[in-house]
């Protein structure tokens, strides 16, 4: 089954989730409550959009937890290439609908000095995907920002998959290119990836 079919699959049952924002809070509750991320100053979490495990909640409470969090923004580099934006977050009323409707900083401040946050200072990245399977592997929307992303990450920066258990697939399709997760983090369980294999 090549990404385009497994995509299919994946969106439907992600869409067809039942108990979306009470399932999203267990996940994150398992995120939270990790070793890797106890022990983490700088974590970047994304915003969820349509039927991702929703994120919103967790990242207002992590607000007041002291660390340094992060959360990513869809725009372009010097060279017109698709990147994600790293903007180190401090309430959740700094953000508004932007690409795809997804929470993100205005526009005019992009560029703040203050405001920004390097690849390389982030411990941990919690990752959106459309499916996963229980090695780490995964797949996204199909446009590169969190591939772009990850081949930037230092190599013991952990990286942890949330999503519903209905998402996992046997086998993720895979190309060389592919960042493998630590771990994949679902309502029924924690499954340790083959973290930063590269295929």
């Amino acid at each position: 089954m090549n990404k385009a079919e497994q995509r299919q699959i994946a969106y439907a049952v992600r869409n067809a989730q039942a108990d979306k924002d009470a399932i999203s809070a267990e996940i994150c509750r398992r995120v939270v409550e990790q070793p890797w991320y106890q022990a983490a100053r700088t974590v970047m979490w994304y915003l969820h959009c349509r039927s991702e495990v929703r994120t919103l909640p967790a990242v207002a409470t992590e607000l007041k937890s002291g660390k340094l969090i992060v959360i990513p923004y869809c725009t372009v580099d010097n060279e017109g290439h698709k990147q994600l934006g790293l903007w180190q977050l401090e309430a959740i009323d700094e953000l508004q609908p932007g690409m795809w409707n997804i929470l993100e900083p205005p526009r005019a401040r992009w560029l703040e000095p203050a405001k920004q946050v390097g690849a390389d200072e982030l411990d941990v990245v919690i990752v959106p995907g459309v499916a996963f399977d229980r090695q780490g592997r995964r797949l996204g929307n199909g446009a590169g920002y969190y591939d772009r992303l990850l081949q930037k990450v230092r190599p013991n920066t952990i990286l942890a998959a949330v999503c519903y258990e209905a998402q996992l697939l046997p086998q993720v399709a895979v190309d060389t290119h592919d960042v493998f997760m630590n771990f994949v983090v679902t309502e029924q369980a924690i499954y340790p990836g083959e973290g930063r294999a590269w295929r």
